[in-house]
Formats: C-alpha cells, structure tokens, sequence
C-alpha cells in the first residue's frame, strides 16, 4: 500500500550515491560540486543517480533509516525516477511529491531446514530451477486455496511493483494507494485457466513446493535469491515505510496510473 504527500522536509543537506556508470558518475561529481555532498546517514535527502536497479538498491540499503530518496535518471528505464536535471534540485525536491510504499517481508525454509528472510520492493517470485515443471500449493492465512498448481511460478507483488515483473506476467496493475497484493502465475500449466488472485495487504501468503527434491524452486526477493526451497511465508511489512519523491505530475501514483492506460 503507498500514499502521496508533499515531500517531508527540507532538503539542506544532500548525499548523491550513483550506479557507477560513466555517465552517473560524472552526474555525481557536477552536483556534489555545486550543492555539496554528505553522508547518507546524515543527509536530509539521498540522491540516487542511474536507473531503476540503483533506487531498489537503495530502496533497501537505506529501509530503516526513513530518509527519503530523490532519483535522477542517468540509466536506461527510469520509471522510478525524475528526469535529469541539475539547476533548481533543492526546489525540486521541497516541491516533490511523497510516495511512502511497504515493502514485502519474505521468510523462506530450503530443504535442507535452512532459513532466510528478505524484503521485496517489487515482488517475491518463486521459479521452477530445471527442466522439471514446479508443483506448489497456496495457502492465505493458513486455509488452502489451491492445492496444487503446475507452473513455472508464482509471484506476490506490491502495488508498487506491479507493472514490474507482474505486468510482464499478465498480472494486474495495482493502484499505489491500493491495500491490495497481487498473486500471480507465471507460464501456469494446470489449472490452466487460473489467473492470478488480488489479496488483501493484510494476508499472509504460504507457498509450499511439492515433490522439492524432483522438482526444485528457487525464491527471489527483489535481487536477493534462495534455491532449494522448500515452502515460504509472504506478507506486507506495515512497519517499513519507504519514501520515494517526485516531482509534481509525475508521482509514482501518476505514472502507475498511466500506465493502465498504455499499450
């Protein structure tokens, strides 16, 4: 679930973090040259300059901190960030619009009895690992719902993340402000006319793995992967709450909006 707000504070005190590339580097090094550079921890904004993989990644380097983040694009996609531009950046970002979204939390156990947790921006997504079509069965808040669903996987994917991978995956679009998630088959086999299913963000999702050791499934968390897995739980961290700033008619909640309506 997200929400819009203006931005909420000040932004005296800059920290620009770039992807590395080239041009995101010498981004970096003109703005820390006219507006000054800090650390991240003591910034009153963060300033991420690439592309999409740059504010995920700082999306969740910076989880805990409750700094909001001002992105730039200096990489290929952009969806997540503002256009570049380096006159007038503290103006911009004191007139920018908040989205505040929750991240998913993603507690996992492999075969072997191994346990791994993670957060996901944009979705949790469990993928077959071979050859071998992946068999799971789908439990929300402890009632099964399907007890067996041949595939190629499945996600869970916040409002935020929803014209990411599970756009890709004929999955809805959610609205940002949304309390919904939506869970999504990929490439599903059998029942073959199942579609997916919109979830309340208060759910609690488990997906076990049948027949784990014939038929392998790796969990990915944004960026972060587990292989081997042998069932995970899936809900909406309500405790995180991540700050993205945009400029003003081009909020997150605008772009999720227009892209419903694109083709």
């Amino acid at each position: 679930m997200g929400a819009s707000g203006d931005a909420p504070t000040a932004a005296k005190k800059l920290a620009f973090l770039s992807s590395g590339t080239p041009e995101a580097e010498e981004a970096r090094l003109r703005l820390v040259e006219k507006y000054g550079d800090v650390q991240p921890e003591e910034a009153d904004c963060i300033v991420a300059l690439g592309g999409d993989g740059l504010m995920l990644r700082t999306l969740h380097n910076y989880m805990d901190t409750g700094k909001p983040i001002y992105g730039m694009n200096r990489g290929s996609v952009g969806f997540l960030m503002n256009q570049y531009r380096e006159s007038g950046l503290r103006k911009r970002i004191a007139e920018a619009k908040a989205s505040i979204i929750h991240p998913l939390l993603m507690n996992a156990t492999n075969v072997h009895g191994d346990e791994f947790s993670a957060h996901a921006i944009n979705e949790v997504s469990l993928l077959r690992q071979t050859s071998q079509v992946a068999k799971l069965r789908i439990l929300i808040n402890g009632h099964e719902r399907l007890p067996e669903l041949i595939t190629d996987g499945v996600l869970v994917s916040t409002p935020a993340g929803s014209t990411a991978y599970n756009l890709s995956a004929s999955g809805p679009i959610l609205p940002l402000d949304a309390p919904l998630m939506a869970l999504t088959p990929i490439s599903a086999f059998r029942p073959r006319r199942w579609r997916g299913a919109l979830l309340p963000d208060a759910a609690k999702v488990r997906i076990e793995v049948l027949e784990a050791p014939k038929r392998p499934v790796s969990v990915v968390a944004d960026h972060d992967e587990f292989r081997d897995l042998a069932f995970v739980d899936i809900e909406m961290d309500h405790s995180a709450n991540l700050i993205l700033l945009h400029d003003p008619g081009h909020s997150l909640e605008e772009r999720i909006l227009r892209e419903q309506f694109g083709y």
